[in-house]
């Protein structure tokens, strides 16, 4: 059966492709989860429209994650933590960590867009990649500093 992709399906194609699939797959779940349209309806032509619509759409969403992106690339977070000895800290930085020191910035960043692969969990300079979409990317550097013991006393 021929559709026409109404959103990206991953392992089968990108939005406004007209694929050709099994009949029990665009019944069972492309079509009542309006993920595609069949490519013979009458509606194709006024999905294709809506696609173009949706693609100018993202276009301009795109454009402004960029814009986004270049202003994050030169940021630096500072984040204070206590630590003992071998520069390691008590506890670690997270990214609900490094997202509110960003939007201490001005910056809204999902936590869920900061990629870490584990927890710092000792002092330094670090470099996390902070993913706003598919293809656009920032690299935000992490600075993790012992808080000073004359704080920590009082």
């Amino acid at each position: 059966m021929k559709v026409i992709l109404s959103h990206d399906v991953p392992n089968l194609g990108k939005m406004g492709v007209t694929v050709n699939v099994a009949d029990g797959y665009a019944r069972n779940f492309l079509l009542p989860r309006k993920l595609a349209v069949g490519a013979n309806s009458a509606s194709a032509k006024q999905i294709e429209h809506e696609l173009r619509i949706i693609k100018k759409r993202e276009e301009k969403q795109r454009a402004v994650l960029m814009a986004e992106a270049k202003k994050l690339e030169g940021v630096t977070v500072e984040i204070k933590a206590r630590a003992g000895e071998e520069e390691k800290i008590f506890g670690s930085v997270t990214t609900a960590n490094i997202a509110e020191k960003l939007g201490e910035l001005g910056f809204t960043v999902d936590r869920k867009t900061i990629v870490l692969e584990e927890p710092i969990k000792s002092l330094g300079i670090f470099v996390v990649p902070v993913k706003l979409a598919s293809g656009i990317e920032a690299t935000v550097k992490v600075w993790v500093t012992a808080i000073e013991e004359e704080a920590v006393a009082e």
